[in-house]
């Protein structure tokens, strides 16, 4: 690509500058095992909110847009898991009350509940 020549402003041009700069995001998964190749599994866990982020056009509240993509965030990492959403949901509510401040993330309450880690590094 660095030896390629074409107009830079041409839809060509636009794409190699593109890769070039991203260029470690493009190739990490070369260097490091985990990482992989398609992000298949990324995009269809995104895809709810994707497809319901016109309902948050109209939004006054950017707490509430944040909050909303947190709970499709959290969501969606359960679903990766094939856990159960609203048993996590609960556990994790049920701690803020009994602790404020403190938050249990899906990891630590997986991990809690017999995941392996292997599931847990998917």
């Amino acid at each position: 690509m660095r030896e390629q020549t074409c107009r830079p402003k041409s839809k060509l041009g636009i794409a190699i500058r593109y890769a070039l700069s991203n260029w470690y995001g493009l190739s990490v998964f070369l260097d490091d095992a985990r990482a992989r190749m398609k992000n298949n599994q990324v995009e269809q866990s995104i895809r709810p909110a994707v497809l319901g982020r016109k309902d948050h056009y109209g939004s006054t509240s950017r707490r509430g847009m944040e909050v909303a993509a947190l709970f499709y965030a959290l969501i969606g990492t359960c679903r990766v898991l094939k856990a159960d959403p609203g048993a996590y949901l609960l556990a994790a509510a049920t701690c803020a009350i009994e602790t404020p401040g403190a938050v249990l993330l899906p990891h630590e309450y997986f991990g809690a509940q017999g995941y392996s880690q292997a599931a847990l590094a998917r």
